[in-house]
């Protein structure tokens, strides 16, 4: 015997095809979206079985999708940390980041000159502040303070220390 679905539970999977239909969510993603729409908690989970069942919902999927897209403008460790915050699983963002990884064979070093090139060109002598400032937004990004040295001794980028400080 078929269980009947309820008008409500009919809406919520109708909702969730819409919002699957212009681009792939996250499981969180999609369940908060319902519940923000005020579809009841088992109204939900009834379109989230429903979706999940089709194969529309996969964080994989999404998770390997967003990396290959910022791979190369993003350092590992931020774009994990965007999954995260998507509700992505650590094991499946890892996942993810392997498989893509594979294909694409990221040159972390080279997004950090490029990121690095936006903000300060090569052979420039920065005072104090500004290195702070330069490093602080680098880390920011999930660089490593190793490969951030690195590339700014590599690129001839130096903090000018003021003379007076040094005294």
């Amino acid at each position: 015997m078929m269980a009947s679905v309820s008008e409500e539970q009919k809406n919520a999977r109708r909702k969730a095809m819409l919002l699957l239909e212009h681009m792939d969510r996250t499981e969180k993603g999609l369940s908060d979206r319902l519940r923000q729409a005020g579809f009841s908690a088992e109204a939900t989970e009834d379109a989230m079985e429903y979706v999940r069942s089709y194969g529309y919902l996969n964080d994989l999927r999404y998770a390997e999708n967003y990396i290959s897209f910022r791979m190369g403008t993003k350092s590992r460790q931020k774009i994990l940390q965007e999954l995260s915050g998507k509700g992505v699983g650590r094991a499946t963002a890892l996942a993810a980041w392997e498989a893509a990884a594979e294909v694409e064979q990221p040159d972390e070093l080279a997004v950090l000159r490029a990121t690095v090139q936006k903000k300060c060109q090569p052979d420039s002598a920065l005072d104090e502040k500004a290195m702070r400032r330069l490093q602080g937004f680098l880390l920011r990004r999930g660089f490593s303070y190793g490969d951030i040295s690195h590339v700014l001794d590599e690129m001839h980028i130096t903090c000018e220390r003021n003379s007076f400080l040094s005294e």
